[in-house]
């Protein structure tokens, strides 16, 4: 299985797919972690550091992929997930979809991708070149993580575009929205209500998962000194059940622009009840503009 984790900048991602990946191997799978951003911090809570990447080792070797071996690149973390992070080109320098070809493409040669019963790719936010995308083009499935905000219900909408395009060509399918440490969840429901996607989970708002990337530690790793954090494990090993049970997925179809502004922001603008204000839209279209 492979799944691809996508969502707005900042909004968590690769804590949660670290905590993603541990729940996956405690229920007795191989896993690999994949980092799909420039950055290569997307593992740093498996393992506690920045780990060499991809890229850096292609360097070193003058892209001989003949001389790099499986343990150039794959690194362990904790809970036995394995760890890759691709790496990119600096900043305004070069496209990150192709390095994640490159990846790709180096650890089929390494036969990498035939040891592992699931590949997670966790994806950088707030891009929408076709780089952005790549990942897509190996995921069997795709989670997007949200919040309660507007901005990452705006960017879900944009990168359900994405899974749509790549389903032409193979099974790719959308799993689900997973929301991250949010209090509230009136938004996301008026969303999925506008545009049908199933909603695989919903974390409340904890502290102690933002702690946890600060401290390079999964939650499954800070359970051992703080045995309090045992139920936050299990929001995330009933992500990991969700997905083992192979769910069928959808194909979204994204919402427009202007319709999605409507949509949320008529849960704040409009009072439960209202009639609805024949100048809305109207103000709505100057606001946009």
């Amino acid at each position: 299985m492979k799944i691809a984790v996508y969502g707005k900048g900042g909004i968590g991602k690769s804590t949660t797919s670290c905590n993603i990946s541990v729940a996956l191997s405690r229920r007795g799978n191989k896993v690999l972690q994949i980092g799909c951003d420039p950055k290569h911090d997307s593992t740093f809570t498996l393992t506690g550091f920045l780990i060499p990447t991809i890229i850096d080792t292609l360097q070193i070797k003058h892209y001989h992929y003949e001389d790099i071996w499986y343990e150039d690149v794959i690194h362990k973390g904790y809970g036995g997930v394995d760890c890759v992070e691709a790496g990119g080109p600096p900043a305004g320098a070069g496209c990150g979809g192709y390095v994640v070809g490159e990846t790709v493409k180096l650890l089929k040669e390494l036969n990498a991708f035939d040891q592992y019963d699931v590949i997670l790719f966790d994806v950088l936010g707030d891009v929408v070149c076709g780089g952005f995308s790549a990942p897509l083009n190996y995921a069997n499935y795709c989670i997007i993580i949200v919040d309660n905000g507007f901005d990452a219900l705006f960017a879900a909408n944009r990168i359900t575009a994405s899974i749509r395009e790549k389903a032409r060509t193979h099974l790719l399918r959308l799993a689900g929205l997973v929301g991250n440490r949010t209090y509230k969840r009136d938004l996301i429901n008026k969303y999925v209500e506008a545009c049908p996607m199933p909603i695989i989970e919903v974390l409340p708002l904890i502290e102690h998962i933002r702690v946890s990337r600060v401290r390079g530690k999964t939650l499954f790793e800070m359970v051992g000194s703080e045995p309090c954090l045992h139920y936050v494990c299990e929001y995330y090993l009933s992500i990991a059940d969700q997905l083992l049970s192979q769910p069928e997925g959808i194909v979204p179809r994204e919402m427009p622009d202007r319709e999605i502004f409507r949509v949320l922001s008529d849960v704040y603008r409009k009072p439960s009840g209202q009639e609805k204000n024949p100048n809305s839209e109207k103000f709505m279209e100057f606001s946009i503009i």
